[in-house]
């Protein structure tokens, strides 16, 4: 990390996430995965714009081939096809 001045910042997270930061400060490992999340983020890596894009990805597949969804229709397209697309429209440029 670059010789800066760090400056606190407080954020809300879920429980879930606080849990396994805590471990992680054990290690005296969870600021500095914080900070380079938070730079990952907002420098544009491609590196997060993939994964995210991935997860999207994968997340539409699970919808559109669920069963269930396929099995409801509304304006002639099944459920888990108009979910999917909705999905797809967050995907990163």
């Amino acid at each position: 990390m670059e010789n800066e001045k760090l400056v606190p910042y407080s954020v809300y997270i879920p429980l879930a996430h606080y849990e396994k930061l805590k471990q992680l400060a054990k290690k005296r490992k969870a600021a500095a995965m914080v900070r380079d999340a938070i730079a990952i983020i907002l420098n544009g890596n491609d590196q997060y714009k993939s994964g995210y894009n991935n997860a999207l990805a994968e997340a539409a597949k699970i919808v559109y081939d669920c069963k269930e969804a396929q099995m409801v229709a509304v304006n002639g397209r099944d459920v888990g096809a108009l979910l999917a697309d909705r999905i797809k429209e967050l995907q990163l440029k």
